[in-house]
């Protein structure tokens, strides 16, 4: 990045900019290269803001939310990265179905237990999710049964040239860990998401939180992983596909395919990610040759790569 240009960042944001600063700590893989310049944000309001004057400046950046769904390269990432940390929640319960307004940088797990002390029912299965709002709307995240098209009324969004918008949750066009945003990689920044929830017993609640949240710990990797590294393809588990291709446990370098759960990739300390890579093309060759389905990553790369995914 040029000096003229870091300069007039640091005009603009002060000190919420910070420059050349390595990524591991903001991933919960615990993996990545420095970004030329990170941004910190703690509204929606200024998560706005930073968006219209980075795309003003014709600058590329990436968001990072809670930085559970990427994997960001040993190189970095060029331009600007915009740390998430718009964190506003304001419940509705005295509407009919209570709702619940969220900015995008709130926490999952953080969002379903306050949810749950006000025996509001509906997100009990983002207790186990790792990740923010913001990450969760744009990759339609779920777990045991849910998932936010089940749950999101409607998005505000910051779309490049259109200004701020209000989507309903049918324009958003989800699939299967997909959304119209993800598939036609729209250039929106999402600022706040309006969820609709349902009235429940506050024990009950947090019986099932407790209950999602013992089955996570028994099937899936502790410390810093990656995962779902991939998405199941239609009517298979890719955990189920990359055990059977015999790949359990197998490392390149510190880097593990979970012998937990095949679909976890494990950081094991100090591991690069281009080993983490090395292991997702090998999973993807082994399952094409031996199984004939393609696996389609479920996480994003993000920085400079050799080649492309």
């Amino acid at each position: 990045m040029e000096e003229s240009l870091r300069a007039h960042l640091r005009a603009v944001f002060g000190d919420r900019l910070q420059e050349n600063v390595p990524l591991a700590s903001y991933t919960s893989a615990r993996i990545g290269g420095p970004a030329d310049a990170l941004l910190f944000v703690r509204s929606a309001d200024e998560l706005a803001q930073a968006a219209e004057t980075l795309w003003g400046l014709d600058l590329p950046f990436v968001l990072l939310g809670g930085g559970s769904n990427v994997l960001v390269s040993d190189r970095g990432v060029r331009g600007v990265v915009v740390v998430n940390r718009a964190r506003l929640i304001q419940f509705h319960t005295q509407a009919e179905p209570p709702t619940v307004t969220a900015e995008s940088g709130v926490t999952l797990n953080d969002l379903a237990q306050r949810a749950a002390r006000l025996g509001l029912s509906g997100l009990e299965w983002a207790a186990t999710v790792p990740g923010t709002v913001g990450g969760a709307v744009y990759g339609n995240a779920g777990a045991f049964g849910g998932d936010m098209a089940g749950n999101l009324h409607s998005v505000e969004l910051l779309l490049r040239g259109a200004g701020r918008q209000t989507w309903p949750v049918e324009r958003m066009e989800y699939g299967y860990r997909v959304s119209r945003l993800k598939r036609e990689r729209l250039p929106a920044v999402i600022l706040k998401a309006h969820l609709t929830l349902q009235r429940g017993d506050p024990e009950a609640i947090r019986s099932q939180m407790a209950e999602f949240s013992a089955r996570r710990r028994s099937t899936q990797p502790p410390g810093a992983s990656m995962g779902s590294m991939f998405k199941n393809p239609p009517g298979d588990y890719a955990g189920r596909l990359i055990e059977a291709a015999g790949l359990k446990g197998q490392r390149v370098g510190n880097a593990e395919i979970s012998p937990v759960h095949a679909n976890f990739f494990v950081n094991h300390g100090q591991t690069r990610a281009a080993d983490v890579k090395a292991l997702i093309d090998l999973a993807r060759q082994t399952v094409r040759q031996k199984f004939g389905v393609e696996l389609e990553l479920e996480i994003e790369l993000l920085g400079e790569w050799d080649h492309e995914p």
